[in-house]
């Protein structure tokens, strides 16, 4: 049986968990003074100051345990293309501090400052039915009713759905003449990394847009789909940290498979390609040898041994 504290019997986990337990600490006084905490997050993680798979713990620790944020979990109701009507619908909410966290399925978890344009840009385009958690209470100096919070996680579920919302009552506002406390940034020593902490594997993940590959051929028939997991597996051999993501008709395509059945991908159907990942690299040559693939010239891709990988990367 594995007990609780056997990861400190080492010094190696000792040493781990220290650094995550003063990295937590170092967020609580900026939170506190109204720092929205996806900023912060997302700061550290540019630093490399800490490794994305402490963005979980970190959150349930100061958001939910420690600052009692208010959360409301739902699947995407659309899909999210564009977050100017959400940044823009919530730039006036003065009176609120909002997280949302979202599942993303190759990033992993991604936290947005819905009222901070560049927070949305690794997280679009969000697929409707996508898990997203929306975390909110208001800021520093601002008592608002447990009812209004509830309201406001409310809204905000909608404002995410598209829909409009309006308050005539002004209740996500400061009130007139009152400014938000400033927040001091913490400190950063030159090399970027903030003053006690080891950098760390695991940086910012970022996902091009979606980029369109017509259909050439007369369908995308079986020897199209194998041409395309030919390429893509080519990709992922050269850039073994980055993932090729598929969607077609709005709908994400986890098994290339899918993309066979007779007569459903026709000749002038666009199938939609982004590529996730940290350091991304070649991806107008895969759009290209993409386009090759999904035309009558396929066929160039389907030589040499089924388990050799093709070298076009």
């Amino acid at each position: 049986m594995v007990g609780n504290y056997d990861l400190l019997s080492r010094r190696a986990g000792f040493n781990t968990a220290l650094r995550h337990f003063r990295l937590a600490t170092s967020l609580l006084e900026p939170v506190s003074k109204g720092a929205n905490f996806a900023d912060l997050v997302a700061a550290k993680l540019d630093e490399e100051a800490i490794s994305r798979d402490q963005v979980r713990p970190l959150t349930s620790a100061l958001l939910v345990d420690k600052f009692s944020y208010r959360t409301r979990s739902c699947n995407a109701p659309i899909t999210i293309e564009s977050a100017s009507f959400i940044t823009e619908a919530l730039s006036d909410w003065t009176a609120l501090q909002i997280v949302i966290a979202y599942e993303h399925p190759q990033a992993g978890l991604l936290l947005i400052n819905p009222q901070n344009p560049q927070s949305w840009e690794p997280a679009l385009p969000i697929i409707c039915d996508e898990l997203l958690v929306v975390y909110l209470d208001s800021i520093p100096g601002v008592d608002l009713s447990p009812e209004t919070l509830e309201r406001a996680l409310g809204d905000v579920q909608s404002i995410l759905a598209g829909r409009t919302v309006n308050h005539t009552d002004q209740r996500y506002r400061l009130p007139e003449g009152a400014k938000p406390r400033a927040v001091t940034p913490p400190k950063v020593t030159p090399s970027g990394t903030p003053p006690g902490s080891a950098k760390k594997p695991g940086g910012k993940k970022r996902i091009t847009p979606r980029y369109s590959v017509v259909v050439t051929n007369e369908l995308f028939h079986n020897g199209n789909v194998e041409a395309w997991k030919r390429i893509i597996a080519s990709y992922r051999t050269t850039y073994p940290d980055l993932d090729v993501l598929i969607w077609y008709d709005n709908e994400r395509i986890n098994d290339i498979n899918a993309l066979f059945k007779w007569g459903k991908v026709k000749h002038g159907t666009p199938i939609m390609v982004s590529v996730a990942g940290e350091e991304i690299q070649d991806v107008s040559k895969l759009q290209r040898y993409l386009f090759e693939g999904a035309s009558p010239r396929f066929e160039m891709f389907l030589k040499g041994g089924i388990d050799q990988p093709l070298e076009l990367f």
